[in-house]
């Protein structure tokens, strides 16, 4: 069955940075809607970043310029670039998957889901 595995989660001071990884198995992430969510104790879980099946990527307007998507179709790896990392961006990370399709904020539009990282920055 589909898998995606994070990692690279961590605890970081302000102004650090952190790659986080998002590992497939029984799945291809090369033409996918990906995202990476996030999730705070207490709110919601809130969209990050995305890309869709043509590689276009956006983000949230917390994160746009520090944080960067990206995909390793060889290694069938999705990956998150933090940088300028703010205690604001404490929480669990979530990566997530479609197949096909426009990619979205929306948590309802994916159907995997991997277990999350969690990332602490003080």
């Amino acid at each position: 069955h589909v898998q995606l595995v994070e990692s690279g989660g961590g605890s970081v001071q302000a102004g650090g940075s952190l790659r986080l990884s998002c590992a497939a198995s029984e799945y291809t992430f090369s033409g996918s809607s990906m995202a990476w969510f996030r999730q705070a104790p207490g709110k919601e879980r809130e969209g990050v970043a995305n890309i869709d099946g043509h590689d276009v990527s956006r983000y949230a307007h917390s994160v746009k310029g520090r944080f960067t998507i990206s995909l390793d179709t060889a290694k069938n790896t999705l990956y998150l670039q933090m940088n300028s990392l703010k205690p604001e961006d404490t929480a669990m990370y979530y990566c997530a998957a479609r197949a096909g399709g426009d990619s979205s904020f929306n948590p309802l539009w994916y159907a995997y889901w991997g277990q999350g990282t969690q990332v602490t920055v003080s």
